[in-house]
């Protein structure tokens, strides 16, 4: 039988929330077999614990917020990623805040920290979730859909498609999760340039900077455009460029980035489930608010064998 796995031992990790730009510190702490994970506020009198389960997300704009009232904690789903890609199964995540910090937009921060603190077996089966058959799922409000089939290990084909804009139609696979720290976790978070002022407008996106978002850009820059964005951004007006359409100051990682990220936010969001599925993933126009759907029909509906994994 494969073991459950918990982290060797407690890390920190500290830094701004893309959306409250607030410094928010992280602990990740080792956890007990059949825990799960966990998130836990440290910032409230009244503290509770919640499981990271697909059923108790509120908020999906822009990210994954879990709970509700004074009780949330936004964007969960790279730190999350970042679990289900290492195999994590129990562990209790502890903030003095309300938001995960968006570090460098991507799951490599938290892989990192995984990797350096090290994976211990624990002494208890791990507990896979299987299909019996294949499955459809369509979620109309955005277009998504979600076709998953039988298979003997987690695996995604994932397709995004922006139309008349400078992304396109990409596509990303992850053929196995020893792929997942290179392939994936790298992979930073993106918007278009035409989004930042109403996103700021909402009281969002306080915590992003070129620093951490690939910012695609559909037309020629005006200067008033430039102005605005030197403001926005509190930098100098030389400071921006535009190279194949992105506005930053890096170039991307891979060209299908933007088809990366989604399916590394796809792998945080369906470890919602509550845990590892074994399963091909063909997803289409995937998002967190058809993410979360997805998972929560799946951990109703679609779950009809949990069997400890085989080695």
């Amino acid at each position: 039988m494969e073991p459950q796995q918990t982290i060797k031992k407690t890390f920190r990790l500290t830094g701004p929330g893309l959306h409250t730009g607030r410094t928010v510190t992280v602990t990740v702490i080792p956890a007990p077999e059949n825990f799960g994970i966990a998130f836990r506020r440290t910032d409230r009198t009244n503290i509770i614990t919640q499981p990271a389960e697909a059923s108790r997300v509120g908020e999906t704009s822009r990210g994954t917020t879990l709970g509700a009232g004074r009780q949330t904690v936004a964007t969960i789903e790279h730190l999350m990623s970042a679990l289900h890609g290492m195999g994590i199964d129990n562990a209790l995540i502890e903030l003095d805040g309300g938001e995960i910090p968006i570090l460098d937009g991507s799951a490599r921060p938290w892989l990192l920290q995984l990797t350096r603190v090290g994976v211990v077996q624990q002494h208890e089966p791990r507990k896979v979730a299987t299909i019996a058959q294949p499955l459809h799922f369509d979620y109309a409000p955005t277009g998504s859909s979600f076709d998953i089939t039988p298979s003997d290990h987690f695996s995604v084909h994932c397709t995004i498609d922006f139309p008349k804009s400078v992304i396109g139609r990409q596509e990303a696979d992850l053929a196995s999760m020893a792929d997942y720290p290179a392939a994936i976790a790298p992979c930073r978070t993106f918007v278009f340039l035409h989004e930042i002022e109403p996103l700021l407008h909402l009281n969002l996106i306080k915590g992003g900077s070129l620093d951490n978002a690939l910012v695609f850009v559909n037309k020629e820059l005006s200067p008033r455009q430039l102005k605005r964005l030197a403001k926005t951004f509190n930098k100098d007006i030389n400071h921006f460029r535009v190279h194949d359409g992105v506005l930053n100051t890096t170039d991307p990682y891979f060209p299908n980035e933007p088809a990366r990220h989604k399916l590394l936010d796809f792998v945080g969001d369906i470890r919602l489930v509550g845990l590892p599925i074994n399963a091909h993933f063909d997803i289409y126009k995937p998002g967190h608010k058809a993410n979360n759907a997805f998972a929560r029909f799946l951990s109703d509906k679609i779950i009809t064998n949990i069997q400890s994994k085989q080695s």
